[in-house]
């Protein structure tokens, strides 16, 4: 398949926790759909050299962008990246994969834009104590991408706020985006090894590779078409978002693990 666009980008990754009702609009259908369409008609229009119905392209388009900004976690952050970037559309591909998986476009944000944003979003729903604790992370090195949501707001905003701590590392490894190598594909389901997040003396790590099953599919239509044993494939929770590319990979990676250092700090 050819490269997404970003709305298509946007729902490989969003697609995972929306269908399992914990974020985002109530119709998932909709968004697999509608982003299993864009993929498709984007595929169509590489193969053929020619552009598709243009209208088809845009009712698909504004579909995703629609059920995209009721994404309340993750629409804000694309925001943030694009206004700090110049960039007019929080869709644009390069600010979906920034906040997602990591790019440079997140390094441009202001450290004193961010904690702004944050105040706004999340201090009324924090302890005097927990934001004093969230609100140096931006000059501290954070960067606005799912990583920083899930190891340092999350836990703080929806876990550890609630006193509901049972669980808390699951939860945080399913939701944060993680890799794995196929090493059975399945029908519906890919076989993979993928890195788990573990508590070692008290700092949040990477561990040794697990097997786990995941899904590519739900009743035929998925993000993942094409792939074979050993390829490398992006993970939210449940679901396969798509094949990475080496440098996306890399780039995951090290984004990943700068951010467990910076939420090591104070976890």
């Amino acid at each position: 398949m050819g490269p997404s666009s970003g709305p298509v980008l946007f729902a490989r990754y969003a697609f995972g926790p929306n269908r399992l009702g914990l974020c985002g609009p109530e119709d998932w259908r909709a968004l697999l759909e509608l982003g299993v369409a864009g993929l498709s008609a984007g595929a169509a229009d590489s193969a053929a050299r020619r552009p598709s119905s243009a209208r088809a392209r845009s009712d698909i388009d504004s579909g995703l962008r629609e059920l995209a900004s009721g994404f309340e976690g993750a629409f804000p952050y694309l925001q943030l990246i694009a206004e700090a970037n110049g960039l007019a559309d929080a869709l644009d591909p390069r600010v979906v994969d920034a906040y997602w998986i990591g790019n440079s476009l997140t390094d441009h944000v202001d450290p004193g834009l961010m904690t702004r944003s944050m105040e706004e979003r999340f201090r009324s729903k924090l302890t005097t104590d927990a934001w004093r604790w969230l609100e140096p992370k931006p000059a501290a090195g954070a960067r606005p991408t799912h990583a920083f949501h899930v190891f340092d707001v999350f836990p703080r905003v929806g876990l550890m706020s609630t006193g509901r701590l049972d669980g808390a590392l699951r939860v945080m490894d399913s939701c944060r985006i993680r890799w794995g190598t196929v090493t059975e594909v399945a029908g519906d389901r890919l076989v993979v090894g993928s890195v788990p997040l573990e508590m070692r003396g008290g700092r949040l790590v990477l561990g040794e590779p697990r097997i786990e099953s995941v899904r590519r599919w739900l009743d035929g239509a998925g993000f993942v078409q094409e792939v074979a044993v050993g390829d490398t494939v992006s993970l939210h929770w449940d679901w396969a978002c798509e094949v990475l590319s080496p440098s996306r990979l890399g780039a995951l990676r090290t984004r990943t693990r700068r951010q467990l250092e910076l939420t090591n700090q104070t976890v």
